[in-house]
């Protein structure tokens, strides 16, 4: 299920022909007709994935750090290409709103659909190849936290993410 989570993201980075990061998600989501809104939602939410008259949606809380929106973006996006049925299917919440929520719980990293956007998000942000790029074109320390937050910065995600990443290539 992880797997193939990356190989949609791989596919989509593939599609966008990237050279360098970082990848430009809200970019990624407009071409694939999902729109992007921004709210102040409460800190817990950092977003969520909803249909509105079929359309796909991504609501993001503004109230984010640039890099945690780039995330949810990134996450939520997992939740519409890899779970579209869940969104139509999900409960209603408002007249005109199913969606997904992303909140404490989706970080557990327990529920199979989280593991799968989480994945996804993974790959699509830092994808191994540009990485390995990066890595290969300004070689360090990777014990180094300068050197690993400059390249963390050059993807526009948080260190946390860009040295989970890095365990994980």
């Amino acid at each position: 299920m992880r797997e193939f989570a990356k190989e949609q993201a791989l596919a989509l980075v593939e599609k966008l022909g990237l050279k360098a990061p970082p990848v430009p998600v809200e970019k990624l989501a407009k071409a694939l007709g999902v729109r992007v809104e921004y709210s102040p939602f409460d800190d817990e939410l950092s977003g969520m994935a909803f249909l509105r008259e079929g359309r796909p949606i991504i609501g993001v809380n503004s109230n984010h750090h640039p890099n945690r929106q780039r995330f949810t973006i990134a996450h939520e996006l997992g939740h519409i290409v890899l779970h579209r049925s869940h969104l139509e299917t999900a409960v209603m919440i408002d007249k005109s709103r199913n969606f997904i929520p992303r909140d404490p719980t989706s970080a557990e990293g327990t529920d199979p659909l989280e593991v799968q956007a989480n994945a996804f998000a993974s790959e699509l942000l830092l994808p191994a190849k540009l990485v390995r790029q990066a890595l290969a074109e300004r070689p360090g320390d990777l014990n180094d936290d300068d050197y690993l937050i400059a390249l963390a910065k050059r993807f526009r995600v948080s260190l946390t993410a860009f040295q989970y990443r890095l365990e994980n290539i």
